[in-house]
């Protein structure tokens, strides 16, 4: 590690890592050129030894690099305790962007959009997986299932190893964890095709969270917000349209297999790019190395950080009465964040009730409202092209407004559209035009709703608890999408009205907790919300 940055803890330990990860997926790939012939058919196939070896490489490399990036323990003993840092933060924050900035929210933006295409490609791969192993589409649903249940727990894990290990070495790791999963493209069975998927999305739930911490750690206060938003509707949409791409691209050829295996490049691409993407700053203070930190300071501060002071350890230098608090998922349930965090988790369980499961059976429901199969596709399509300039609204109103009451503002809208189908459907309303109005209403308020949750969870919580809270919240989102899944199974979602009102409880339950417990961000730097925080 060098003294003026940070590159990794045990370097040594990492590159090996790296290294027998891509050998194991290397491993596997003379099966798959083999069945060439076959249309790279290999259903049923016996693993040859080479496969096995590789099989035992992929975990191995994967704790290899895992520990080359985790902090020495005096290290880590520091993140545990939270600690005010005489650095310039506040310097940092007030300068205009610069290249730097940029770097970092290009690489940011491509990270994402490569963690978004991972669980977007399930439906593509799912038809194909289903003809070649001669399971059933239902069989094969286990698969999305599983990836979701992989995002919910990667976002709770990956948000508590963000404040302990640090926001870098997290994004690193869920990229290795991405090359490892790759070798789905050459397995026989269904069986590891659903393990390796639940890996899959254990990576995808925990570089979401982590990319939101880091950028709000990094970039100035003036143009945090706009960021934020603009990262996840941007890295989003070229997710799903790297998704889309790929399968044109490659599935007639190479079958449904090829998606799986770009998992190798894509993540190979986000470790290659690691010189680009800092260390957080309040991190590295916080962990004790005020060296780095001032290091990545100068760099982001185009200047404006002239000299800044040399200060013992964060915990040496706290005053003596002031008690350090301990970091996890408990103190996010204590205080004044406890009502916070409180109504975050119930909008983001919400949401995914509404996002995994109202509007996955909303086409069905369209049809029993009078609307044929074409013409329920058609709605939502022109439905979605009508609420896409709706990431800009949000951006907007983010940066320029308010927060907080955007926030609040989209989870009413939300709850609003709900109960606009429980009234069409209560009074038998036939009209395509009616319709059109809540299906507009509807997604472009969903879409506000996650496009500002990650990225407020990603402000409100102390450096200490940041990571751990954003993760949180984001697999909330997740399991809310877990229980819609299984609230379809069991029909709910058939129960037109029912389901629009029951959801629109706690949707509506979210924005009257965070409109009254609820603090503005906009305009803000990190360490004066907190202020604001223990204060009151």
């Amino acid at each position: 590690m060098r003294s003026k940055d940070l590159t990794f803890h045990h370097p040594v330990a990492f590159w090996l890592g790296c290294t027998a990860v891509i050998a194991g997926v290397l491993a596997h790939l003379p099966m798959f050129t083999m069945a060439a012939p076959m249309h790279y058919h290999l259903a049923g196939m016996p693993m040859d030894n080479a496969m096995l070896v590789g099989m035992a490489l992929v975990p191995l490399g994967v704790l290899l690099a895992a520990y080359g990036l985790m902090p020495r323990i005096e290290q880590m003993r520091r993140t545990l305790h939270a600690g005010r840092s005489p650095l310039p933060f506040d310097v940092a924050d007030s300068v205009p962007l610069n290249r730097e900035h940029w770097k970092l929210v290009t690489v940011l933006t491509i990270a994402l959009a490569v963690d978004v295409m991972k669980p977007a490609t399930i439906g593509f791969v799912m038809p194909g997986m289903a003809g070649e192993y001669g399971i059933s589409a239902s069989t094969a649903g286990l698969l999305a299932l599983f990836a979701l249940t992989g995002t919910a727990v990667g976002s709770i894990v990956w948000g508590r190893l963000g404040d302990l290990f640090g926001r870098r070495a997290t994004i690193l790791l869920s990229a290795l964890m991405f090359m490892g999963t790759s070798i789905c493209g050459a397995m026989p069975a269904f069986g590891w095709n659903l393990v390796m998927c639940f890996m899959m999305g254990a990576a995808a739930g925990g570089m979401l969270p982590i990319t939101f911490t880091l950028m709000a750690e990094t970039i100035p206060t003036a143009h945090r917000g706009w960021l934020l938003v603009a990262l996840g509707g941007v890295g989003t949409s070229a997710g799903y349209l790297l998704a889309s791409g790929a399968a044109t691209l490659f599935e007639p050829t190479y079958t449904w297999r090829a998606l799986w295996l770009l998992n190798l490049p894509t993540g190979a691409l986000i470790v290659l790019l690691n010189r680009y993407i800092p260390e957080s700053p309040r991190f590295l203070a916080l962990a004790g190395l005020e060296d780095q930190a001032r290091a990545v300071l100068r760099r982001f501060s185009g200047g404006a950080v002239v000299d800044v002071p040399d200060v013992a350890h964060i915990g040496d230098s706290a005053p003596a009465d002031v008690r350090p608090e301990k970091t996890g998922l408990r103190r996010l349930l204590r205080g004044r964040h406890a009502r916070i965090t409180l109504g975050l988790a119930t909008c983001a369980l919400a949401w995914g009730l509404v996002n995994f499961g109202f509007l996955l059976w909303l086409p069905a429901n369209l049809v029993k409202l009078g609307i044929d199969a074409h013409g329920s596709s058609a709605l939502l399509a022109r439905s979605a092209i009508l609420a896409l300039p709706g990431i800009a609204i949000v951006v907007w109103f983010y940066q320029r407004w308010s927060s907080i009451r955007t926030l609040v503002l989209f989870i009413g809208i939300t709850a609003l559209s709900l109960l606009f189908f429980f009234l069409i459907d209560l009074a038998d309303v036939r009209v395509s035009a009616v319709t059109t109005i809540g299906t507009v209403a509807l997604l472009l308020s969903i879409s506000g709703v996650i496009a500002t949750l990650i990225p407020y969870a990603a402000e409100i919580y102390p450096v200490h608890l940041r990571s751990t809270g954003a993760g949180l919240i984001a697999g909330c989102s997740k399991f809310g999408g877990i229980l819609g899944a299984g609230l379809g199974v069991a029909g709910m979602f058939e129960h037109f009205m029912l389901s629009a009102i029951i959801i629109a409880v706690p949707m509506a339950v979210a924005g009257w907790m965070l409109a009254r417990s609820g603090i503005e961000t906009r305009g803000h730097g990190l360490e004066a919300i907190q202020d604001v925080l223990t204060t009151e």
